[in-house]
């Protein structure tokens, strides 16, 4: 069942955002608001603000926005019951049971089953490691000098020589053959049976970014194969949305995230300080990963294995890694193969110089792009020079496409002018128009984009000054704000304004979707600077003008050419329109 609107706005309206927030991230006062580092990107500098008015929150910095459900679910990675529990919980508000459907109990009772009986192997595997059973598996930990700290940190264990241990175990503890045949520690045979899934294995607990365990990885003793081995899909496992090490890396405060190939890079590399390292779990680098990257931080640095191996990986990633709208560097190791190998031999501070130095993506792919050809010859080399030339193409703003033409001739020793008159030959050959100015998009496309931020300050003055809405009602309707998402939000707005108690959290909550919730926190956070009361009522009138205007333009594109009655409408619309030019409007 769905919980009732009323209970939802109880639990939202006894759990003050800046309470919670403070929990999460230090805020400091500033005005009517509170600021602090966002939590949802990498910062130097206070963009988070925390309103106890609007009882929202909204970055300047990277665009997070909503209110505590919102914030809740983003930072814990919450669903929305999970959220609703746990401010209920913290208000001291007893929710009604929750009357799921048969197969949404059956899912939920499974997930919660298998996340205990993970928990229950992962603490054998920590026993068995400190064990004489485990004793190979603790002295080969050892061997690659890891501290005490660091295996118990990260839940090293061991699963023993015998491939029936952890079953016997979870027998003995009444675990059924049906909920471990679900959870993927066991494989079943016809001739075997069950058995376990991991022996005679090192033994890495993966969890999720909530640090609860989702499954495993082992790492064979001896020349077993395969070396390494992981956890089947299970319905709380799927490899390719998860990152071994994240759960920590996302509270690490670092500019950017390492990401490596192996568990053995990331607790390495945890050891020696740089607490900003994954791994994608026997998976190369998936969309999912980059989008789940890219709630944490802004910049990526691959740090892959320095083999060919590591290099391929690396040009697979870059561009998924780009899609996902994040900065791409990678780290050279050279003359060592991998991150632990690095730190053993030179330690931490040669390690962060490399990440410092960490080149740009870009000027890693054209690197690459140069070992296909023969750069003594001078077919080879011109060769090359077109090939740079229509990758360089691809950037469409004339600044950033320069700046790079201008670093890859520096790098080549060619001419900058002779480079460019490349990259506009490869583009007329392509087809692809090489922009001499920044993409603006089409003039309609601009004229839209400057509509929406009018409706965006409307709807932001609103919720600051209610007073104004008397003052513009019946001058200007919820119909001329023609988003979707603008117009909903307008409606609620209006229905509040109405009412005479404008609540801009309790309309978040009428959104469902993250993504709608973000937009809408940001349609109550648009600022314009007016520096006097004047320039502020003549922006406020200019705005109302500008919106009804173009609501009015709007539903007259709408009519039907037989709509008599529309377009006389319209008609008075357009003479009343007149009038707003002139409307005094008085922000006291």
């Amino acid at each position: 069942m769905l919980y009732p609107e009323e209970l939802v706005e109880e639990i939202r309206a006894r759990n003050d955002i800046v309470d919670v927030v403070s929990g999460y991230v230090k805020l400091q006062r500033k005005g009517s608001s509170y600021f602090g580092l966002c939590p949802f990107h990498n910062e130097k500098s206070p963009s988070f603000s925390v309103s106890p008015g609007k009882q929202m929150y909204y970055c300047f910095g990277c665009g997070a926005g909503g209110n505590v459900f919102t914030f809740l679910m983003e930072y814990e990675n919450y669903t929305f019951p999970e959220t609703l529990k746990a401010l209920a919980d913290r208000a001291g508000i007893s929710l009604p049971e929750r009357e799921y459907s048969q197969e949404e109990k059956k899912q939920q009772d499974l997930k919660s089953r298998l996340l205990e009986l993970n928990k229950m192997a992962a603490r054998y595997f920590y026993y068995q490691l400190r064990s004489e059973n485990g004793r190979q598996g603790l002295e080969y930990l050892k061997s690659r000098q890891l501290s005490d700290e660091t295996i118990k940190s990260f839940g090293l264990g061991f699963a023993n020589k015998y491939s029936n241990d952890l079953y016997n175990y979870m027998k003995k503890q009444g675990i059924g053959d049906e909920l471990l045949r679900e959870s993927g520690l066991m494989n079943v045979d016809e001739a075997k049976g069950m058995y376990d899934k991991f022996w005679n294995r090192v033994i890495f607990p993966i969890m999720d970014v909530n640090s609860r365990v989702i499954g495993f990885g082992g790492r064979v003793m001896g020349d077993g194969k395969p070396k390494y081995l992981n956890s089947p899909e299970t319905p709380i496992f799927d490899k390719s949305r998860n990152l071994y090490g994240l759960n920590v890396a996302r509270t690490s405060r670092k500019k950017n995230i390492l990401v490596c190939e192996g568990y053995m890079d990331v607790i390495s590399l945890h050891q020696a300080g740089f607490r900003n390292a994954v791994a994608s779990l026997g998976t190369a680098l998936t969309t999912q990963h980059a989008g789940l990257l890219k709630r944490y931080t802004d910049e990526v640095v691959l740090t892959y294995d320095s083999d060919d191996a590591g290099t391929r990986a690396a040009m697979r990633a870059i561009p998924i890694v780009k899609a996902a709208g994040l900065s791409a560097k990678v780290l050279h190791m050279q003359p060592y193969k991998d991150p632990d190998e690095f730190i053993k031999a030179l330690g931490a501070e040669k390690f962060q110089e490399r990440i410092d130095k960490a080149e740009n993506s870009f000027m890693f792919e054209i690197s690459m792009l140069e070992r296909e050809y023969d750069m003594k010859d001078p077919e080879g080399k011109t060769a090359f020079y077109n090939g740079v030339a229509a990758k360089l193409v691809e950037f469409e703003v004339e600044l950033e496409r320069e700046n790079y033409i201008e670093a890859v001739a520096e790098r080549y020793h060619i001419a900058f002018d002779s480079l460019r008159k490349l990259v506009n030959r490869a583009a007329m050959k392509g087809a692809v128009p090489v922009r001499t100015e920044p993409r603006r998009g089409k003039k309609a496309a601009g004229k839209e984009e400057g509509i929406k931020k009018s409706q965006k300050l409307l709807l932001t003055w609103l919720i600051e000054k209610p007073k104004l809405y008397g003052q513009i009602k019946g001058r200007i309707s919820t119909e001329d704000f023609t988003e979707g998402l603008y117009y909903e939000t307008a409606e609620l707005l209006f229905a509040q304004l109405e009412e005479g108690s404008v609540i801009p959290a309790k309309i978040i909550n009428h959104f469902t979707e993250p993504e709608q919730q973000r937009e809408a926190a940001a349609l109550f956070n648009a600022s314009l600077q007016t520096d006097t009361p004047a320039e502020m009522e003549k922006a406020l009138r200019e705005t109302v003008y500008r919106i009804r205007n173009h609501g009015i333009a709007h539903r007259r594109a709408m009519l039907e050419p037989t709509d008599i009655a529309g377009l006389q409408r319209s008609i008075v619309e357009e003479r009343e329109l007149a009038e707003l030019k002139n409307l005094h409007i008085s922000i006291e």
